[in-house]
């Protein structure tokens, strides 16, 4: 499935020469992630194309006469597109090709340089650990460094993650997005806007049943009994009087077997609780609280009357999603770091044999659409197990994973990065004009 790349906004900036040449801006998640030139991203491709073959994505081709407004606009759409679909490939991800070149982008961008430095890991119980890094880690590294530091199985590694977790002074916390491999966790820190955010280490896996994988790992066990402390404390994970006075036992004696076996009984355990949001059910601008996981989307909605409704949505009758830019970027003579306007994301539901589309407004669009996917993932590799005689097909990123006719979930699993158009506010310097041409990029 496509990787959250979007380039919502390009520069046309003056080069030391006199002419003139475009700088895309580049985000992950609805973060900047950095900037580029067309001829930066050409280069890399031919890199890749030496390595890979013909099996990328279609790259979009230069231009030798001046271009176009349509024409500038169509190419920042094509370069989209590729960096969506050229992570697909596990191969390419993992590659040497496309680390080194985005982690060099990323540092450039923000005028890092690498060296040696200290980074703080948060765990579920609010305490941290420092581990020492490279300003250039990926946040893959990083999770090695910091699962070494706590004695965690280095095989289980597939079933963490590191998050950018914003802490509320009122004591709660919000996960702002899922770090990918790729990206480098002390840049992020250094360069986001939001206010008040550390690195977390968190469990990254939407199926409860999987907790019995780790089991046999001391460290890992202790993460997720940490973790489900936290989530029933935050309130994410709902537990009925009768299983908070268990709970509350079990914790007393420090039994974390049984805690966690209790805890999967608990409704919404497991589960990404999102920040308060709004959607378009029953009418629009219900306040809603989504809780995303165990192969569900549940959300409380709280109705014009003030009174409340529960909905379910369950995965396997989702046809497809896509999450949409709403509003305008601001600012952007200044160092535009983040989508400031508002996302939605909407997907297509099958209620009473009729294909009906929801929407929830959020600013975690992207974050919920990684859960999304997530899901997804593991429910194909539970089919492969349980049906080995069907093609296999790798776990996003992850290069040898159970596999899935992807014909099978061509409509299921579909994910539509925005709409075609959208509505952007910049400076009148920050377009592109059909004055440019190829020899300046």
């Amino acid at each position: 499935m496509k990787t959250h790349f979007c380039i919502p906004v390009s520069q046309q900036l003056p080069d030391a020469l006199g002419g003139r040449y475009v700088l895309y801006s580049v985000y992950l998640d609805g973060f900047l992630f950095c900037r580029v030139r067309y001829s930066q991203l050409h280069r890399w491709n031919e890199q890749l194309r030496r390595v890979f073959g013909n099996s990328l994505p279609p790259f979009p081709p230069k231009y030798y006469l001046a271009m176009t407004t349509s024409m500038a606009d169509e190419r920042r759409d094509q370069l989209e597109q590729y960096l969506q679909n050229l992570p697909m490939d596990p191969n390419v991800l993992r590659s040497d090709v496309f680390i080194d070149f985005v982690k060099q982008l990323q540092l450039s961008t923000f005028n890092i340089t690498t060296k040696n430095t200290s980074l703080d890991i948060f765990l579920p119980d609010g305490k941290s650990i420092k581990i020492k890094i490279l300003t250039s880690d990926t946040a893959e590294r990083v999770l090695e460094v910091a699962s070494q530091k706590i004695v965690l199985c280095q095989e289980l590694l597939c079933y963490f993650g590191l998050f950018l977790i914003r802490f509320h002074k009122e004591g709660k916390l919000s996960v702002v997005k899922k770090m990918a491999d790729f990206e480098l966790p002390y840049v992020i820190l250094q360069s986001s806007q939001v206010e008040n955010c550390k690195v977390g280490l968190r469990k990254w896996y939407m199926d409860p049943s999987l907790d019995s994988m780790l089991m046999d790992c001391k460290a890992a066990v202790d993460l997720i009994y940490l973790q489900a402390i936290q989530d029933i404390e935050k309130e994410w994970a709902k537990p009925t009087q009768a299983q908070r006075e268990k709970l509350t036992a079990l914790q007393k004696e420090d039994n974390q077997t049984k805690f966690l076996e209790l805890s999967r009984e608990v409704q919404h355990y497991g589960c990404l609780q999102l920040d308060p949001c709004t959607c378009d059910y029953p009418e629009p601008g219900c306040l809603a609280v989504v809780s995303v996981g165990n192969n569900e989307i549940s959300c409380r909605i709280t109705l014009p009357d003030d009174q409340t409704q529960d909905v379910i949505f369950q995965m396997n009758r989702v046809k497809c999603w896509q999450v949409t830019f709403l509003g305008t970027l601001l600012d952007m003579d200044g160092p535009q770091r983040t989508l400031n306007q508002n996302l939605e994301l909407r997907f297509q539901y099958s209620e009473d044999s009729h294909w009906q589309w929801f929407v929830i407004y959020t600013k975690q669009a992207f974050l919920l659409s990684s859960c999304l996917k997530k899901m997804i993932s593991e429910k194909m590799v539970k089919l492969a197990a349980e049906n080995p005689e069907m093609i296999e097909v790798p776990e996003e990123g992850k290069s040898k994973r159970n596999h899935i006719q992807q014909s099978q979930w061509k409509n299921y699993s579909n994910f539509l990065p925005r709409k075609s158009k959208i509505s952007i506010k910049v400076a009148e310097n920050d377009c592109v004009f059909g004055t440019i041409k190829e020899e300046d990029l």
